[in-house]
């Protein structure tokens, strides 16, 4: 299989705290990753190294197999490796479609272009069909302030992947979800990339989420990776269960996750 990403001796140190620490690993295309570890495992740290909003202090990553050590976070995205955040970050006082009219406009724009119109009916049309993707074009002239949280949640991500990326890291995409409505929103959200053809890796705090949605685990521990494994073969780790979802917790059969 065609290799996306290689992570190699990846270090972070923030004065005497380390962070990250040799972490190695490596993503095929088409795989769904989870990102599980307690807070202040090294999760997010690890995210923002890869996606260019932080420096490693040492170590190799590699999208695509080209270098995007040192790169920042736009021209990273520009390859094809983009993210969403756990808060979403979008212009609250605008509507659906103008904040999915801008991330189409940031994405296609460069020098003269600048200063071309940002409404066009080329671009419009692509953002129709943007938020029918993600089953929320009903909510196209609303407000973003006036979203319900899985919407904006859906907005962040249909936004993030404009660029319809190689790679797309999602940090935490349930959180502040109800227990109704997340499984709901992931099937809408793995539908959407897997149309796209996207690899997908997304931290996650809720194993029910990650049990139907991953084909393969990363537990984080003090800045390490302790266990990269098939989902089913993670849940039964005995460093997973002591540092990471803990003794109590009965996982529900899965035949290597993502098979919702």
């Amino acid at each position: 299989m065609t290799r996306v990403l290689e992570v190699h001796d990846l270090e972070k140190n923030f004065g005497g705290v380390v962070a990250a620490h040799n972490i190695n690993v490596t993503v095929d295309i088409g795989e769904t990753i989870g990102i599980i570890g307690a807070n202040g495992a090294g999760k997010t740290t690890f995210v923002n190294m890869v996606t260019g909003y932080l420096k490693p202090s040492g170590g190799r990553i590699e999208f695509m197999g080209k270098s995007v050590v040192g790169l920042p976070p736009r021209d990273v995205t520009k390859l094809g490796l983009c993210r969403s955040f756990q808060v979403p970050q979008v212009f609250l006082s605008e509507s659906i479609f103008d904040n999915m009219l801008v991330a189409y406009g940031i994405a296609e724009r460069s020098g003269l272009g600048l200063f071309a119109p940002l409404h066009t009916d080329e671009r419009a049309a692509k953002v129709d069909a943007q938020l029918k993707r993600y089953q929320i074009a009903e909510y196209r002239d609303m407000a973003a302030s006036a979203l319900p949280q899985g919407i904006r949640k859906l907005l962040d991500i249909a936004m993030a992947t404009v660029r319809n990326p190689k790679l797309v890291m999602l940090d935490e995409p349930t959180s502040g979800i109800s227990v109704e409505e997340k499984f709901g929103l992931m099937d809408i959200i793995m539908q959407a990339l897997r149309e796209e053809e996207t690899t997908v890796m997304f931290i996650e705090h809720d194993m029910e989420i990650v049990e139907r949605f991953v084909d393969r685990v990363w537990a984080f521990y003090q800045g390490q990776i302790i266990c990269d494994a098939t989902t089913a073969e993670a849940m039964k780790d005995e460093k997973v269960r002591e540092f990471v979802i803990g003794q109590e917790y009965h996982p529900a059969h899965v035949e290597g996750g993502a098979h919702a």
